[in-house]
């Protein structure tokens, strides 16, 4: 509701100095936004109408009579400390402004440029990349308000129930891929991507073979919507070259029906500080598979200060990551910033954190090459990424994605 009220003949009289006919003229009391709050019970809108609250302000903005009884108004500050001695005013206080919790941009995700790609256009307004990105992990926060979770695709291979998050890594790796541009918690690198749940580890982040096996046979099933698939997750194993037809590897079999089938499949490299050859499913050629990068550029106390500099020099492969002829790009793997149950954000470090930053770049390019094979995704990924020295992978780079 809004009201203009002038000011009445009489108040102008009120309390003014008398000033000499020889002395300069004041500059007037500049105009200012105000709040009166009235006493309880107090008609806020009989209190606007009378001529005394209309001597003293210049507009009426807002009339409040259920939470409170006042109202907002433009008025001089003389005005307001003498609207303040009304009987009937509880106090009157100077507007402010309020704005949304500010959107964080994380450090990986600055890193590997994704707020310059045209196709994600990172700029605070929500609007989706248009990919589908299964997450065969712990689970997603079904109800995350910065995630754009596909409940339709979610699936349960661990227990049969919910594949809503119990523990925190698969809404972490969810939000890194594609946490919404929306002004609030995060970003991811592809914002707004449908992200799939599949739930393959419990809620202390551990599941089996079969359990993965089962999650990477849904997402093979569902290959004609999803086109990248993120496993932060892995176990003892090696390559034999041939899809685990001649070392009875099952879950290799999968991953080769799924690539197939059309899925990008991106990997974590393992935190051993090994050989990733000796992992699964970081040492299988179908995937794409990510080690993890000590990165500290834009960290709080970043560097020789901070408790991430525990993982290794700035601008050095993390000392937990894996490491090897496997390994076919780094990502930002230490102090990330993502999504968090319920309804929060987390720092954690991992390759289960460099990994999804891969996920995302690889989302973006299929939002925009839609028809490429997992193998021409992997290509561009790797003709995009700079080198670093003294590391032999590249550094995802999106910026031109």
């Amino acid at each position: 509701m809004r009201k203009t009220l002038l000011t009445a003949l009489f108040a102008a009289a009120l309390a003014l100095p008398v000033i000499p006919a020889t002395a300069a003229m004041a500059a007037p009391d500049p105009v200012g936004d105000y709040i009166v709050v009235l006493k309880d019970g107090t008609n806020a809108t009989s209190f606007v109408n009378n001529s005394l609250a209309g001597s003293r302000a210049i507009s009426v903005d807002n009339v409040y009579s259920h939470a409170l009884s006042g109202y907002s108004a433009k008025m001089t500050a003389e005005a307001a400390a003498a609207l303040a001695k009304d009987p009937l005013v509880q106090w009157v206080q100077p507007n402010k402004t309020v704005s949304t919790t500010a959107q964080t941009l994380p450090t990986g995700v600055n890193r590997v440029d994704a707020e310059l790609s045209p196709t994600a256009r990172i700029n605070g307004v929500d609007e989706r990349v248009n990919v589908d990105v299964a997450v065969i992990d712990t689970g997603i926060q079904l109800t995350h308000p910065d995630l754009n979770v596909y409940t339709p695709g979610a699936k349960n291979c661990n227990d049969g129930t919910s594949a809503n998050d119990l523990n925190g890594h698969g809404t972490h790796v969810a939000g890194t891929i594609g946490a919404l541009d929306n002004t609030s918690y995060v970003v991811g690198v592809a914002p707004g991507a449908r992200l799939w749940p599949v739930r393959v580890l419990n809620a202390s982040g551990s599941g089996t073979w079969a359990q993965v096996i089962c999650g990477i046979d849904y997402v093979t099933a569902n290959a004609s919507q999803i086109e990248v698939a993120n496993m932060s997750l892995g176990g003892f194993g090696t390559d034999d070259g041939n899809c685990g037809n001649n070392n009875n590897d099952a879950m290799h079999k999968s991953i080769c029906a799924a690539v197939r089938a059309g899925v990008t499949f991106v990997v974590a490299a393992g935190n051993n500080g090994a050989n990733a050859a000796n992992f699964v499913p970081a040492a299988y050629d179908e995937v794409i598979t990510v080690s993890a990068l000590a990165d500290y550029n834009g960290v709080p106390g970043g560097g020789a200060a901070s408790t991430c500099s525990n993982y290794g020099a700035d601008d050095t492969r993390a000392t937990f990551s894996n490491f090897g002829a496997d390994v076919d790009l780094i990502a930002p793997g230490v102090c990330i910033l993502s999504t968090w149950p319920t309804n929060t954000t987390n720092t954690i470090s991992g390759t289960s954190m460099a990994s999804p930053h891969v996920a995302g770049g690889a989302a973006l390019y299929k939002s925009t090459h839609p028809t490429a094979t997992p193998a021409a995704v992997q290509t561009a990924l790797q003709a995009a990424a700079v080198p670093i020295l003294g590391i032999p992978e590249k550094l995802l780079n999106v910026a031109t994605f």
